[in-house]
């Protein structure tokens, strides 16, 4: 889950706002473990390590956190400095300022990508979203892509046969950005 931006839209430490009583990140890494999802990399710039102390979702044991050195590069970066720290089938791949993600829909992609061996992404309305749920045997040709790239473009060269999935979740394009965002 890639956490590692600035944040600078929002005036900084966006992923730690509040959000019903919670840092944001506790509400994104909870969408993933309440579905099930066994183990979580949380993918930080260091600059921004220090902000997290009262993330409690830090804590629990199937969460790590890695590193991104090199955060400016982009989210795709984040991307594979997260796949570089993991393993696991299939992979997902959840912004860290998408708090408003249901659980249920992120089981439904994990499923559906297991069950198809293909890459799935929500589409709600006529926009796809995120998570995107991710073959685990793709993760070496994640690995070997260009950092500079971005997943979209990833998709279009490696997983042209790309599955979206309607489903009946918001979330799933309610990203924050800014404070009104919440």
């Amino acid at each position: 889950m890639p956490a590692a931006g600035k944040g600078e839209r929002f005036g900084g430490a966006k992923l730690v706002a509040e959000i019903g009583g919670r840092p944001m990140l506790d509400r994104t890494v909870a969408s993933l473990l309440d579905a099930g999802i066994d183990r979580v990399v949380v993918v930080i710039a260091p600059e921004v390590r220090g902000q997290f102390a009262g993330v409690a979702a830090l804590g629990d044991a199937r969460v790590s956190v890695a590193i991104n050195p090199a955060p400016a590069r982009g989210m795709f970066s984040s991307i594979l400095v997260g796949l570089a720290s993991g393993e696991g089938d299939p992979i997902l791949v959840l912004p860290g300022d998408m708090p408003f993600v249901r659980a249920g829909t992120v089981k439904l992609l994990a499923e559906r990508c297991l069950a198809t061996g293909r890459v799935v992404t929500p589409r709600h309305g006529a926009s796809r979203g995120h998570p995107a749920a991710l073959p685990g045997r793709l993760r070496t040709a994640l690995l070997d892509a260009d950092p500079f790239w971005n997943l979209s473009a990833w998709f279009a060269a490696q997983a042209p046969d790309r599955l979206s999935i309607d489903v009946d979740d918001p979330g799933v394009i309610r990203d924050v950005d800014r404070p009104g965002d919440i």
